[in-house]
């Protein structure tokens, strides 16, 4: 397999779920300040120019952070990254595509593009100020759904790697998370798998 990946970018997440799994891969770096996302090397790989991408061992290519995290899951079984209970499934479904969809693409999204979202340079700090409403309402429906628990839904699930990739991403907008949250956060650096993740993209 190989991941291709931004440092500090989204594909954080999916990058911890492959030190989880802990069957070799490769990385390739994509340097979306430079726009390599959009030159012919990449799009020949993902024509939507965003990461994380993964390029499995059959020569096809998986996109969309859900959906590698859920193949990742069901083809690693040994690697509980899913519960078995399809309640909690389905929870994890519900907060990973919280996450990935409403906090990351429209809150986050507006903060760091914010003239993908208004008309004029003149919208951009009402832009931000939206995107920043956004992702601190997200983080407290994600503070309750995280209380009195260790992991989103019980046990350490993918889910928990896409939270972790928004809560590592507040500390660059000085944004304060929630207590559980801030925990949460607190509990995912320490584990080894984000250590090693942190210490490969040049994070650590």
């Amino acid at each position: 397999m190989k991941l291709y990946y931004a440092p500090g970018a989204c594909s954080i997440g999916i990058h911890t779920l492959l030190e989880e799994i802990g069957k070799p891969y490769e990385t390739e770096r994509v340097d979306l300040r430079q726009g390599a996302q959009h030159q012919s090397a990449y799009t020949a790989v993902n024509p939507k120019s965003k990461v994380p991408t993964l390029l499995r061992d059959d020569g096809s290519v998986l996109t969309e952070y859900p959906a590698i995290a859920y193949w990742l899951a069901r083809t690693n079984p040994y690697a509980n990254l899913l519960p078995d209970d399809i309640d909690l499934q389905a929870r994890v479904l519900e907060l990973t595509d919280y996450v990935v969809a409403t906090i990351h693409m429209q809150g986050f999204g507006r903060l760091i593009r914010p003239s993908g979202f208004g008309p004029s340079a003149a919208d951009e700090d009402a832009v931000k100020a939206r995107g920043r409403e956004i992702v601190e309402r997200g983080f407290a429906l994600l503070d309750q759904a995280l209380a009195g628990k260790d992991y989103a839904v019980g046990q350490f699930s993918f889910a928990d790697t896409a939270i972790f990739y928004i809560e590592f991403w507040s500390q660059r907008f000085g944004i304060t998370l929630p207590p559980n949250c801030a925990a949460h956060l607190q509990r995912m650096l320490a584990r080894p798998s984000v250590q090693r993740m942190l210490q490969q993209e040049g994070l650590a």
